[in-house]
């Protein structure tokens, strides 16, 4: 709560501070005119907010190796990771990019501003960069900016959705009936309530990493199948054959055998 009410009262005196209407005069340090971009979000409200083009720099380094990426916090802006960078950057060998946030910066100001649009400026900028994957380190505002971006990009996933994309009659569309499934997600969600019980040798493969089945699930696993193997995957999500495809394949040819 502190840490807001002291954000918040900074931004108070941001904006309370006036500049002088004639200039900053011969011996001020000079200032940069920064792009303003419109609001994609206004009017009628049917657009989504754009991604920008963000300033950053970017030190070469090893291409084989994830680059590092440096987020600044609220108020803050790239030269913030100057020093730092450029000592990664000599100690590790690796790419390093800071990157000015929307409306910090040398970065176009914009009406836009939240993680989620944050989220989306890096991910317009990164792949064009060459630097997906990537190792993201953020402050505060950056910090969170990398939360969301982490979350919003789980790759395999996403390949996984998209098997599902077809091409009928020179368009694309999807072969899943999306309706059906959305109208029904919550039954799809729940396991049927059974009395009866199946005596034969069953194995339940989890992913160390999933949350699907949480072990008070185990109780009610047993009495269902009495003779039921629960085996554990370490560091496998909820697509174990896809992650860790030869474990996956032993733990069926052990329960086989």
């Amino acid at each position: 709560v502190r840490a807001g009410q002291r954000l918040a009262s900074m931004l108070r005196w941001i904006r309370a501070w006036k500049l002088p209407r004639e200039g900053l005069g011969s011996h001020s340090p000079s200032f940069a005119r920064v792009p303003v971009a419109p609001s994609s979000s206004g009017g009628r409200g049917e657009a989504e907010p754009r991604p920008l083009p963000l300033s950053y720099r970017l030190l070469d380094g090893e291409a084989a190796l994830p680059a590092v990426v440096f987020l600044h916090g609220l108020f803050g802006c790239k030269t913030n990771f100057n020093s730092i960078a450029k000592a990664f950057a000599q100690q590790t060998g690796r790419r390093v990019l800071t990157v000015d946030a929307r409306n910090h910066g040398n970065s176009p100001h914009s009406p836009d501003m939240s993680y989620e649009i944050m989220s989306q400026d890096l991910q317009d900028l990164l792949p064009r960069l060459g630097l997906v994957p990537c190792v993201i380190a953020g402050h505060s505002m950056g910090g969170r900016t990398a939360m969301l971006l982490a979350l919003q990009r789980n790759l395999a996933v996403r390949q996984y959705l998209l098997t599902n994309l077809v091409e009928v009659d020179g368009r694309l569309a999807w072969r899943l009936n999306l309706d059906a499934l959305a109208q029904h997600l919550d039954k799809l969600l729940t396991f049927p309530q059974r009395q009866e019980s199946y005596l034969g040798p069953t194995l339940f493969l989890l992913g160390g990493n999933s949350q699907f089945v949480h072990p008070s699930h185990h109780p009610e696993i047993m009495r269902l199948f009495p003779r039921a193997q629960i085996q554990t995957v370490p560091n496998a999500g909820h697509w174990i054959h896809a992650e860790r495809p030869q474990d996956f394949i032993a733990a069926i040819r052990g329960f086989l055998v």
